[in-house]
C-alpha cells in the first residue's frame, strides 16, 4: 500500500511541476479516483485533463526509461517472432528489435516484473523495456500478430528423399516452429509494406534479408549464418522445391492470402559460396486491376496511346529494361480490351498473373513449346488480339510482325533504352525494315520512379541546376518544386517516397519515321525526327511529374537515362 502512496505522490509532484496540471485539476481527479476506483493516470485521461501520450512520456522519463511511438517506428518482425500472441496481449508487451544481443521491448506498463520475467524466459534474451501508450501497444499487438493463427505446416514429398532428409524435414516442421513463424512474418511484413520482392542473401557470417519496396533494396535484418538450412528447407517445402537438392538452381511458386488479398510467390533458389540465397517475388494479383492513369499515363501520352490500341491490328511494343513495368502496362491494356466481343490470346513466360476472360499459355521449352511455336499455333485460333510475353529472338518477332500484317493488334516487350531504339533493334535482329515500318502502330518505352510521399517538402531548386537539367522554365523564373522528407513519416516508413509511376515516351509510326525505317537510319535520326514531330521523352515526362508535385528531380535523374 505504501509503494502505491509513493508512486501516486510522485506522480502528482511530477505533473504539477511540468506544469502539465494545476492543483485544482488535481483534486478534481483524486476525487473522481476515489469514485471510481481507478488509477489516477486513467482518470487524468479520462477528464482530458492529460493525453494518454504525454502522461506516457513523462512517466517514462521519470522511470529513466525510453518513450516510444509506435505509428512512427519501424518494428523488427523478427523480434515480434520471438513472443506469443497470447504472452503479448496479457501483459501488453511487444519486442520491436534488437540492440547487441538485448531484446526491446515495448510496454505499456515497465514496472510490470511479471511481464518482464515471462518475455525473458520465453524469448531467452536479456530485455531492455521501452515504453509506449496503452492504446499504441493494442493496435500494434492486433496489427503485427494479425496472422498468428494461420501456420499451417505442409506435407511433404518423399520420393525424393531420403530416409535421413525426410527426419530432418519433419523436425523442422515440428522443432523449429520459430522459424515457420518468422517466415510467415517476414513475408506479411513485406507484402504489407508493398514490396516486390524479398531477398535473403547468405554473407560469411550473417543472411542479410532485404526487401524491394518501390524498386529500391533495403537492408531489414540480418540472422545468424547457422540459420540458413533451417530457412532454405522452410522456404523449398513451401514452394514444392527439393530440399535435398542444394547443387543447383532451383525455381517455383506458392500462393497465400495476405491480409484478404490472393498473392503469388515466384521463388528463386541460387547456390552460392556460402550457401543458397533465396529471392521471393511478390506478385499481388490485385495490381494488374489498375487503370492507366494510376500508372501515370494522362493527358496527350495516355490518348496517344488509346488510340493506337484501339486500332483492330498492328504491333504495339513496350520497352525498357527489366523491373520497369512493361507487363503491369501491358496487362493494364489487355484489361481494357478484355470482352466478350474479342479472343484474346497471350503466351509468356511465366504467367504471372491469372486474368478472367484471356486465354494465357505457359511456354515450355523442354516441350519444345517457344515463344515462335506458341505464336504460330495461336494464329490457328482465330485470335484478335495476342500478347507475346517477349521478343527475344528473330522467329519470335518475325512471326510478330507478320501477325501484326494479317489482322491481329498484337502487343509484345523488347529491352532497349528508349522508343525510336526498338525500330533498329528490330533491324539488327534481321527483321526486314519495310516489315518494321508497315507493321507497328506504336512504340512506348518507360521506367519506375518513386511517388513522393505526402510528407513531401517544397523548395524553389538553384537557377544554375535547372539550366544544367533543362528544366522547364523561363529565365529568372521562380520554380516551387517538392522532394521527400529526410525524415519521412510512418506512411512511407521514412523514405519519403510511397509507391510508383511511369515515366513514359510514346513514339507513333509517322510517314516520316517510316522512310527513315526503310532507309535503316539510326537511332538518332529516328530520335530527331519524333521529337519534332511531338514526342515527349521519358525525361520531359518526368520533369511534368516533378510540377504536379508527383516525384522529386533526384527520383528522375536516378531512373532516365
Amino acid at each position: 500500500m505504501a509503494e502505491i502512496v509513493k508512486k501516486t505522490k510522485s506522480l502528482t509532484s511530477l505533473l504539477i511541476e511540468d506544469g502539465l496540471v494545476t492543483q485544482e485539476q488535481l483534486r478534481e481527479a483524486l476525487e473522481e479516483k476515489e469514485d471510481t476506483g481507478k488509477s489516477l493516470a486513467r482518470t487524468l485521461v479520462e477528464m482530458g485533463i492529460v493525453s494518454e501520450v504525454k502522461l506516457t512520456e513523462v512517466l517514462a522519463n521519470h522511470l529513466g526509461l525510453e518513450f516510444v511511438d509506435l505509428g512512427n517506428l519501424h518494428v523488427d518482425m523478427t523480434a515480434v517472432a520471438l513472443l506469443d500472441e497470447k504472452i503479448a496481449s496479457r501483459h501488453l508487451t511487444l519486442p520491436i528489435g534488437y540492440e547487441d544481443d538485448t531484446l526491446i521491448v515495448a510496454m505499456a506498463d515497465p514496472t510490470n516484473i511479471f511481464a518482464l520475467d515471462d518475455v525473458r524466459m520465453y524469448t531467452g534474451h536479456q530485455i531492455r523495456p521501452v515504453v509506449a501508450t496503452k492504446g499504441d501497444m493494442q493496435d500494434a499487438i492486433r496489427t503485427y500478430y494479425r496472422d498468428s493463427d494461420d501456420t499451417v505446416v505442409e506435407d511433404f514429398e518423399t520420393d525424393e528423399m531420403d530416409e535421413s532428409d525426410l527426419a530432418d524435414a519433419i523436425g523442422l516442421a515440428v522443432d523449429d516452429a520459430p522459424i515457420v513463424k518468422f517466415v510467415n512474418y517476414v513475408i506479411n511484413e513485406a507484402v504489407t509494406s508493398g514490396s516486390s520482392d524479398i531477398h535473403f542473401d547468405p554473407q560469411e557470417k550473417e543472411i542479410i534479408i532485404r526487401y524491394r519496396v518501390d524498386g529500391v533494396l533495403h537492408d531489414m535484418k540480418s540472422l545468424p549464418i547457422r540459420s540458413l538450412p533451417a530457412l532454405t528447407s522452410r522456404v523449398k517445402i513451401m514452394s514444392e522445391l527439393n530440399i535435398a537438392e542444394k547443387r543447383i538452381p532451383q525455381d517455383g511458386h506458392y500462393e497465400k492470402i495476405v491480409k484478404g488479398k490472393p498473392i503469388d510467390f515466384r521463388v528463386a533458389v541460387l547456390p552460392t559460396v556460402f550457401g543458397e540465397k533465396i529471392v521471393l517475388r511478390v506478385l499481388d494479383k490485385s495490381s494488374i486491376l489498375l487503370h492507366l492513369s494510376d500508372l501515370g499515363y494522362s493527358g496527350d501520352t495516355l490518348a496517344t496511346y488509346e488510340e493506337a490500341f484501339r486500332k483492330p491490328n498492328g504491333a504495339i511494343l513496350v520497352t525498357g529494361p527489366t523491373g520497369s513495368g512493361k507487363s503491369t502496362t501491358l496487362y493494364a491494356t489487355l484489361n481494357v480490351l478484355n470482352d466478350e466481343t474479342k479472343n484474346i490470346t497471350t503466351v509468356e513466360d511465366p504467367v504471372e498473373y491469372r486474368l478472367a476472360g484471356i486465354n494465357q499459355i505457359q511456354i515450355n521449352p523442354k516441350a519444345g513449346l517457344h515463344f515462335s511455336s506458341a505464336l504460330r499455333s495461336i494464329l490457328r485460333t482465330s485470335p484478335d488480339v495476342i500478347m507475346v510475353g517477349e521478343i527475344r529472338d528473330l522467329e519470335t518477332a518475325q512471326v510478330a510482325i507478320e501477325s501484326a500484317l494479317t489482322g491481329h493488334l498484337v502487343f509484345s516487350t523488347l529491352h532497349t533504352n528508349d522508343a525510336p531504339g526498338a525500330v533498329t533493334r528490330l533491324t539488327e535482329m534481321g527483321i526486314e525494315p519495310f516489315l518494321t515500318a508497315s507493321g507497328i502502330v506504336c512504340v512506348l518505352a518507360q521506367r519506375l520512379g518513386r511517388r513522393l510521399c505526402t510528407c513531401k517538402q517544397e523548395y524553389e531548386p538553384e537557377e544554375e541546376l535547372l539550366e544544367r537539367l533543362e528544366f522547364p522554365h523561363e529565365p529568372g523564373e521562380k520554380v516551387k518544386v517538392f522532394r521527400p522528407n529526410p525524415k519521412g513519416c510512418a506512411r512511407c516508413s521514412g523514405t519519403g517516397y510511397k509507391g510508383r509511376i511511369a515515366l513514359v515516351e510514346i513514339m507513333t509510326m509517322t510517314q516520316e519515321i517510316e522512310h527513315l525505317t526503310i532507309e535503316e537510319a539510326s537511332t538518332a535520326d529516328i530520335k530527331r525526327v519524333a521529337m519534332e514531330q511531338g514526342m515527349k521523352i521519358m525525361r520531359v515526362d518526368g520533369w511534368e511529374k516533378v510540377l504536379e508535385g508527383t516525384t522529386s528531380i533526384e527520383e528522375v535523374l536516378r531512373v532516365v537515362i
